[in-house]
């Protein structure tokens, strides 16, 4: 089972300089997180604390894949996951966070990274994702084609002249000549 205090940092216990943690992500991390979009994936997570005077910086590095629906025949498949994060923390008063900025209680000293994990995560999926060419499901896609080529043969009929105005075309051709 994957336990929430796996990704917590005491910064306060924090000895050294730098310190280096290791994280490799899969389908019990997503499942345990509360309102997680994703199930299923395999990531290796690096964080790279460097503690610094009145602050930590945190730098993040996430290789690895999701399987999310394919937006066009909504079959599943892996995105591959590459990205590099940054996060400053600071000790103060209370909890509280502010765009690349957390400030975390004085007196607890600790901070959960999974939420921060995961939502990096998120904004590394691309808006739009699509299998790659000839991959997607043939039926459903069959069936889009059929459906897309009704809505565009609407459209045509759409497009037809008014025969009121046709004259009209046929007098400014004729003016240009």
């Amino acid at each position: 089972m994957c336990s929430q205090e796996t990704y917590t940092i005491d910064l306060k216990g924090l000895l050294e300089d730098v310190t280096v943690r290791d994280f490799n992500l899969d389908d019990e991390f997503f499942r345990a997180l509360d309102g997680s979009q994703l199930e299923h994936g395999a990531l290796h997570v690096s964080v790279s604390i460097r503690k610094m005077t009145g602050f930590f910086d945190l730098q993040f590095h996430t290789v690895g894949s999701v399987t999310i629906s394919c937006d066009r025949c909504l079959d599943d498949m892996d995105q591959p996951i590459e990205t590099d994060n940054h996060l400053v923390v600071k000790l103060g008063d209370t909890y509280s966070e502010d765009d690349d900025t957390v400030i975390v209680g004085e007196n607890e000293g600790m901070l959960d990274l999974s939420w921060f994990i995961y939502e990096f995560i998120m904004l590394a999926i691309p808006i739009k994702h699509v299998h790659a060419p000839g991959k997607c499901n043939s039926a459903m896609t069959q069936k889009l084609e059929e459906l897309s080529g009704a809505v565009r043969s609407g459209e045509e009929e759409a497009e037809a002249i008014d025969p009121r105005w046709e004259k009209l075309l046929k007098l400014k051709v004729k003016s240009e000549e």
